[in-house]
């Protein structure tokens, strides 16, 4: 009788879901839409207070029957956004997010005092790129010097509401790596680079406590009231989206890969060692579960065709029929959707481009199916960094909005020349949050299954969404994909200087 819940505060939205183990179906899902506020500078930020908001409204919408008999519940976030706090807990200023490119200049100033970007992976297998906690450290101190001044904790997205709903401060390996200040060789804060970040103050001293993957924090009974959930329910310690949606997706055994189409792209594999690279081609960050997560990310997915759809005045559920009308490559159409800069490939200061323009693809449909491919290829140029470094897959996990798309589906499967498979849960993140809190309250009971036990069990796939990939299709999406290639080196120049 008893169930789980998982609630994943991301960039657009917060949603929860609650999960029955007993007859694996979700029996409760809720969501609420977040706002974003954005600079020319390249500023993206959200108030914390809207997440706590959007949690408690998500909560209201369950049953109350439902909600009566959750035992457990675990929080995934948005990974590298920045939460001042100060010691009463108060939050000192908006959360800069994963997305917020106006501390460009903070990366290369902290990379530059341990020997640039080689020096950060030597230290902490990561270099320091634009979104990363660790630069946006140096911003606050410079233009909110007050809030600085206050600040007691750096709490992360999911932290934050882990504090909320357990008045404790802690965090965990998986989000934690994300920040840059963690060794992920070691699972320790480095000295260094947290000397880099500020040399007049010890940052060390405002960083929570790291909760072991399996522990378990009673919920602040106040917060239980307000939820709607029992006093004894147990709150797990969570981690970042990418790292709940590996859970979700299964992604948490050797051989897996995994990718997400949301706000951002990702697309990452579950080692049980560190899979550092030395010229930082991908995130070598650490998993949620005890293990490694490298990742690729890009910032731009689903934002690209968004923002097409919005131009020409039609919704992206009608997407997959501009697919359908037009044909692989785009009649030579090619996007680089770095709207809002770029991570993979590392432009940060990065801009969209439209190149090959012509009047015979000079459609709303070609653009849009430019934008989707383009998208796709920005995860393409990161999966080749993989197979150089000798990763080898034989099948793709899908998850996130894009994953709704039966046209996407097919165009991943085309491109990466892989099957696709889609979970039958389609919020990974959340679901993976969920099946985290199920595997933490089962070994405090006792329960010696591991983490992949409970993915195998709880994780499956919807037969009716897979796809397969057609070899013309991906012989012509390889021709598509050396062009875009092309136009990103021509590009690279500009956008960097």
């Amino acid at each position: 009788m008893s169930l789980v819940a998982g609630i994943d505060a991301g960039t657009q939205s917060l949603k929860v879901v609650v999960y029955d183990p007993a007859t694996r179906t979700l029996v409760a899902t809720a969501s609420m839409p977040l706002e974003l506020t954005s600079g020319e500078d390249g500023r993206r930020e959200q108030q914390p207070a809207d997440w706590v908001a959007a949690m408690q409204t998500c909560f209201s919408r369950i049953d109350p029957a439902l909600r009566a008999r959750i035992v457990a519940l675990a929080v995934s976030g948005q990974q590298h956004g920045f939460v001042p706090v100060d010691a009463d807990g108060q939050v000192l200023a908006p959360a800069k997010l994963w997305c917020d490119t106006s501390t460009t200049a903070e990366c290369t100033q902290i990379m530059d005092a341990v020997g640039g970007a080689t020096g950060a992976i030597a230290l902490a297998g990561n270099p320091i790129l634009a979104g990363y906690t660790a630069s946006k450290l140096p911003w606050t101190k410079t233009h909110r010097p007050e809030a600085y001044a206050r600040l007691a904790t750096i709490l992360l997205p999911h932290d934050y509401l882990n504090f909320v709903l357990t008045g404790q401060r802690f965090c965990e390996w998986g989000d934690a790596s994300g920040t840059g200040w963690l060794d992920v060789r070691t699972r320790t804060w480095s000295k260094d680079l947290l000397r880099a970040t500020d040399a007049d103050r010890d940052l060390a001293d405002c960083l929570p406590p790291i909760a072991a993957p399996d522990a378990l924090f009673d919920i602040d009974p106040a917060m239980a009231a307000q939820l709607g959930l029992p006093a004894t329910a147990k709150v797990a310690v969570g981690g970042g989206d990418n790292m709940m949606a590996a859970i979700g997706t299964g992604c948490v055994e050797e051989g897996r890969l995994a990718m997400s189409l949301g706000t951002s792209g990702t697309l990452f594999a579950y080692s049980d060692t560190p899979v550092v690279d030395p010229a930082g081609a991908w995130a070598a960050f650490c998993s949620s579960t005890g293990g490694w997560l490298p990742l690729i990310c890009t910032m731009n997915c689903t934002v690209a065709t968004e923002q097409v759809a919005k131009a020409f005045g039609f919704s992206t559920r009608e997407g997959d029929a501009h697919l359908h009308a037009t044909p692989p490559g785009a009649d030579g159409l090619a996007m680089l959707p770095f709207l809002n800069g770029e991570r993979t490939p590392d432009l940060p200061l990065g801009k969209g481009v439209l190149a090959g323009l012509d009047p015979t693809n000079f459609s709303p449909a070609h653009l849009y199916r430019a934008a989707m491919e383009g998208a796709t290829y920005s995860l393409k140029y990161g999966f080749d960094a993989f197979v150089r470094a000798g990763m080898a897959f034989d099948r793709i996990v899908l998850t996130g909005g894009g994953s709704n798309s039966a046209a996407w589906r097919q165009l991943v499967a085309d491109v990466f020349g892989l099957p696709v498979d889609v979970p039958v849960q389609s919020e990974g993140a959340a679901f993976g949050a969920a099946l985290q809190a199920l595997w933490a309250i089962g070994r405090a009971g006792g329960d010696t299954a591991s983490i992949a036990d409970i993915a195998r069990t709880h994780v499956a796939v919807d037969p009716a969404l897979s796809a397969r990939p057609d070899p013309d299709r991906t012989r012509a999406y390889a021709t598509a994909y050396t062009r875009f290639l092309r136009y990103l080196d021509a590009v690279t120049p500009l956008q960097r200087g």
